[in-house]
């Protein structure tokens, strides 16, 4: 029986791994296979009915509460970066810091974008400063193709310690901590993509003719008098996560208190009820699609892991038990985690990760980041599925294809360097 139902569980997670390349819709894709997985359980005597509603159906998204509401105070922390002009002043300075030199530009715009996100969340954040930056690479003569994945890679060199995108992982690896430990790693994965950003556009843009800096600086005007103390803002809940031990929350609200009243946009208990309300609406109705997700997301962890035995009963004999094994393999497929693929947590990532806690002793210290490297370097950073990447494409009007023959090896790449630091720091 137990190898019956294994492998019908190994052909379901297959199954669910073609709907989402295909485009499925994730959250109902989940949600249907928490039910067959349940059900799979409950006739394999892992579960019981009233464990499967308290357990996966009940407590799953109740979990997950935590995690919603970081998502909701980040998304409003990037509003507030929009509104308040604070984003659109730190990327017009990077503009006149380049001087006439366009590709030390394209360079410093690429770090400054990875420093912005490594506290800002959202798809409204990654849009409103994408309509700033893209069109001055496209002013420069960057092409394209290259302009929305230097863009999109240097937004997700951020997420490597962006703490709202580590607290949903966070979820799913309850027991990993965002400490000095993993923030050693997070800084150095960022290091390496926003390098292999900055030698992938020194590469691509010997070939192509540019324009002279200046000329771009006029496009990114913007009428906001923003004073130079608002610009330290991004770092805010970066440095008082980091060296005040501050939860993530207070940390957003005093950063997105500050700058509001520098920015001047709080003259009075009016103009206080009005921007916080409307920045915080943008901030819920930006990530709703994305919590309806988180919510659906923990039902189909819970009943992986209590499933797991019955996949030790059919990959237990053929899965890699040593870390170094498991690193080569993730190494050779990292583009797995492209198109939902089963290498990223936001697709059919959640059910390897099940197997690997399932038939493997792997330390969770070394898991963690192997399972991030793919899900940010790949899909958040190079896949045409993520929204906002999805939005720069059609911003630009640049082909699918273009797009993924420009970004993808370069991403690859930083997938291979990556996995190869996590193991030394980890494995």
């Amino acid at each position: 029986m137990a190898l019956t139902i294994g492998i019908l569980l190994l052909l379901t997670f297959v199954g669910f791994i073609v709907y989402a390349v295909r485009g499925g819709n994730l959250m109902i894709g989940f949600l249907v296979m928490a039910v067959i997985w349940s059900t799979l359980g409950m006739i394999g005597g892992e579960l019981t009915w009233e464990r499967t509603m308290t357990e996966i159906f009940q407590g799953g998204p109740e979990s997950w509460g935590p995690t919603a509401v970081v998502v909701v105070f980040g998304s409003w922390f990037g509003q507030v970066l929009v509104r308040t002009g604070v984003a659109s002043k730190i990327i017009r300075m990077t503009v006149e810091l380049g001087g006439d030199k366009p590709l030390i530009t394209t360079v410093l715009l690429s770090v400054v974008t990875g420093l912005i996100f490594t506290s800002t969340f959202g798809a409204g954040a990654v849009v409103a400063i994408g309509v700033i930056v893209l069109p001055i690479l496209l002013s420069l003569g960057v092409p394209k193709s290259l302009a929305v994945s230097s863009y999109i890679m240097s937004v997700g060199s951020g997420m490597y310690v962006n703490i709202v995108l580590f607290k949903q992982m966070q979820a799913i690896f309850t027991d990993f901590p965002y400490d000095g430990n993993y923030l050693k790693f997070g800084f150095t994965a960022m290091a390496v993509q926003l390098l292999i950003v900055i030698l992938m556009l020194s590469v691509r843009l010997r070939k192509t003719k540019v324009s002279r800096a200046w000329a771009a600086t006029a496009s990114s005007s913007d009428n906001q008098n923003v004073p130079g103390i608002a610009l330290i803002t991004p770092l805010i809940p970066v440095v008082l996560a980091i060296g005040f031990n501050w939860q993530p929350i207070p940390a957003f609200i005093v950063a997105a208190l500050f700058a509001l009243f520098v920015t001047g946009k709080i003259r009075s208990y009016k103009d206080a009820e009005k921007v916080i309300s409307k920045t915080f609406y943008d901030g819920v109705v930006d990530v709703a699609g994305l919590l309806g997700f988180l919510f659906i997301l923990p039902m189909f962890n819970k009943v992986s892991g209590a499933v797991s035995p019955f996949f030790e009963s059919i990959l237990g004999g053929v899965m890699p038990t040593s870390t170094l094994t498991v690193a080569l393999l993730f190494m050779v497929i990292a583009p797995l985690g492209l198109f939902r693929g089963p290498l990223t947590v936001f697709g059919a990532g959640a059910a390897t990760i099940g197997i690997l806690t399932g038939v493997g002793d792997f330390p969770l210290a070394f898991l963690f980041p192997l399972m991030y490297i793919p899900t940010i370097t790949m899909n958040i950073s190079a896949c045409p599925t993520q929204s906002w990447n999805l939005w720069s494409i059609n911003y630009t009007k640049t082909d699918t294809k273009s797009f993924l023959l420009s970004g993808v090896p370069w991403a690859w790449s930083v997938a291979i360097v990556n996995i190869a630091i996590a193991y030394l720091m980890f494995g």
